[in-house]
């Protein structure tokens, strides 16, 4: 360990948020020979309230501005001789960040590259530590009993910590290019006062504090490390004075918590009933399991957690028992999912509408609500209004409160999808619409001509209108094209992957289909989905694959790919989302046979319930064409969505469990 490093002007970015103010603080109380300038734009989740600590300090100055400024970056560097930065300046809500990821890019990768520009340009500082995170290390073996140190492969699962991964890769590239002196931090989750309620534990506070129901997303047992915040503005005040240029540190702890045991926990303080008060709801598009941290190298420095979870959690509940309105109407962050808050161009006021640092007889501050042409950044324009898939979208846009409108037009007729698009002016397109045939594709084989307008032409048509206005088309499409052969034999695992050609050429209606795929490989705004054999837990719609197998007099039994729309259908919406293009085998994984279901089925739903089978050579009597039977390779999707469930697991999750307590 080298000489112990002595700032004089530090800047903190960020410094009204959560972390950074207790690190302002602290610096503050402890150092008066520092002087410390804060810049922060005062986003949603930051408060000046938080700084008052500090406010009458006479080596305390607080500067209203982006990151994003080169200009104003500049200007400060010069005019207040800033030779240290502390760069906390971040997006950091992962809800948030698979909802409106661009604004993570802008804030946390670009924010970061205008400071390092900056601190390049200047040529006077001497220290800049950048605040990364635990979550760039991606997520750690539930069995894993060593942690992540800090040569640890970054391998970030969400939006959020992807934009700190690439942010950590420019202070690194701006270390070994251009020689400044930066210092890297990645910290385990934080707690304590003055924390904005869209994260866990003052969420949780204040729900309990209303007496409301605490929500946990997927089954509570992701487990997470918590650290109060005291402690962690320590840790900065250590690495700042005793880091060496060009490292990094992990602020971590050993001691562990399942997310449904800090619920748990937060139920006792308030004396509640966690069987009551514990609402299970869903989850995240992917949640990291475990973050798990080797702190070893930080604490050879001379720090150590000094709070235990009982007193942090205890402190952290009477200060938000004592300051219930701090953060205003926070109702939209109470929610299960909150993604609404985090809108570019909000900011913290107080009551006169100034942003101006607050006295201590100012009123509370309140949440300043986005103008209504804001509120939904996300506007679908879906075709299908009377199909199955349609109509399933639209549920799912109102229930996640995403704006949309059905198209009006046909496919086929390019003039009428143009004024859909002026009208309803849509960030994306979703094509539920096609031709497959009532009650099955057999009816293809007697209409030719109305399949191919809508399943080649119209489909043609709609991509190419979509390329024109640079709009992102969403296609369901079928994996109905493909059938086992010698390089995918029946029962082998090996699954057709999306760059295979379809061989399947038995039904007119896979024929239109594999067509259409072919030729829309040329365009790039289109993300095919091909579904096989859809399922979903409404066991009453004829179009369900279940509801089809159980009035069949006979059934084959062949293992197939499957696709469960119940948790499938979510994540074609999330794909929307991150921009993803391509062909994807959009099916749970693994295969499933005919008995293997309606066992299930007899299982779950109808003990009585009887079937028998019969022969590929048997069926082909009974129908006009052959049926495709196969495997989808889904390790591209499982891959994007590592959540997602085996097909198996899938059914029970989403289609028997639910219609067993029904029937129950």
């Amino acid at each position: 360990m080298g000489t112990p490093y002595t700032p004089k002007n530090i800047l903190i970015t960020g410094a009204a948020g959560f972390i950074a103010s207790h690190v302002c603080n602290r610096l503050i109380r402890n150092h008066s020979d520092y002087k410390i300038v804060v810049l922060d734009k005062l986003d949603y989740c930051s408060n000046l309230k938080n700084l008052l600590p500090s406010q009458l300090s006479p080596n305390f100055k607080f500067i209203k501005g982006d990151i994003a400024s080169a200009d104003l970056i500049s200007y400060i560097l010069l005019t207040e001789s800033i030779d240290t930065i502390m760069h906390f300046a971040a997006q950091t809500h992962v809800d948030n960040s698979f909802g409106n990821s661009f604004e993570f890019t802008k804030n946390n990768i670009y924010g970061t590259h205008v400071l390092l520009e900056a601190c390049k340009v200047t040529g006077q500082i001497k220290r800049f530590i950048h605040v990364s995170t635990d979550e760039v290390y991606g997520e750690t073996e539930e069995d894993a009993v060593v942690g992540n140190h800090e040569a640890s492969q970054l391998l970030p699962t969400n939006p959020y910590s992807a934009t700190k991964a690439g942010a950590e890769m420019l202070v690194m590239a701006y270390g070994r290019s251009y020689g400044l002196p930066v210092i890297t931090t990645r910290g385990n989750n934080v707690y304590g006062p003055n924390q904005f309620p869209e994260k866990l534990i003052p969420k949780f506070l204040l729900l309990a504090m209303r007496g409301m129901t605490l929500p946990i997303h997927g089954d509570g047992s992701n487990v997470r490390s918590y650290l109060y915040c005291e402690d962690v503005a320590e840790a900065f005040e250590v690495v700042l004075h005793k880091g060496e240029i060009g490292h990094v540190y992990n602020i971590g702890t050993k001691k562990e918590r399942r997310v449904i045991d800090v619920a748990k926990d937060i139920c006792k303080l308030f004396s509640m009933n966690a069987d009551t008060h514990i609402k299970f709801v869903d989850n995240r598009p992917f949640n990291d399991q475990r973050y798990y941290l080797d702190d070893q190298k930080l604490k050879s420095l001379g720090w150590a957690e000094r709070t235990t979870w009982e007193e942090g959690l205890r402190k952290t509940m009477e200060w938000y028992v004592d300051n219930p309105v701090w953060w205003g109407d926070v109702s939209g962050a109470l929610l299960p999912h909150p993604r609404m808050l985090m809108m570019p161009g909000i900011e913290r006021q107080d009551s006169n509408g100034s942003a101006s640092l607050p006295t201590k007889t100012n009123t509370q501050s309140r949440m300043v609500i986005p103008n209504s042409k804001n509120k939904h950044s996300l506007k679908f324009l879906i075709y299908g209004r009377t199909g199955w898939i349609g109509g399933l979208l639209g549920k799912l846009c109102e229930k996640q409160g995403i704006a949309y409108k059905y198209g009006k037009g046909r496919l086929e007729n390019r003039s009428q999808l143009l004024a859909d698009i002026q009208t309803v002016e849509p960030t994306h397109v979703f094509n539920a619409a096609g031709v497959t045939g009532r009650p099955n594709v057999d009816w293809c084989e007697y209409h030719k001509t109305e399949t191919i307008r809508t399943n080649v032409v119209g489909t043609l048509t709609l991509a190419d209108v979509c390329r024109d206005r640079n709009l992102l088309l969403i296609n369901y499409a079928t994996g109905c094209i493909f059938e086992y052969d010698d390089e995918h034999p029946l029962g082998s695992g090996i699954g057709f992957k999306t760059e295979d050609k379809p061989n399947f050429t038995g039904s007119f209606y896979s024929k239109t289909k594999a067509m259409v795929e072919e030729l829309l490989r040329e365009y790039d705004n289109v993300c095919t989905l091909r579904v096989r054999m859809p399922i979903s837990s409404d066991l009453t719609n004829p179009r369900n694959f279940i509801t089809k197998i159980t009035k069949y007099d006979k059934v084959v039994n062949i293992p197939n790919s499957m696709t469960i729309l119940d948790e499938l259908l979510p994540i074609s919406i999330e794909m929307a989302k991150r921009n993803l293009r391509g062909i994807w085998n959009f099916t749970n994984p693994g295969v499933i046979s005919h008995n293997e279901i309606l066992e299930m089925y007899k299982e779950y739903i109808n003990p009585s319930f009887k079937w028998a089978n019969f022969s590929l050579e048997e069926q082909a009597k009974v129908i006009v064409a052959p049926r495709s039977n196969n495997e989808l390779d889904a390790s591209k999707l499982k891959k994007e969505f590592p959540q997602m469930l085996s097909i198996r697991n899938s059914l029970i999750k989403y289609v028997f469990e639910p219609n067993k307590r029904t029937q129950e």
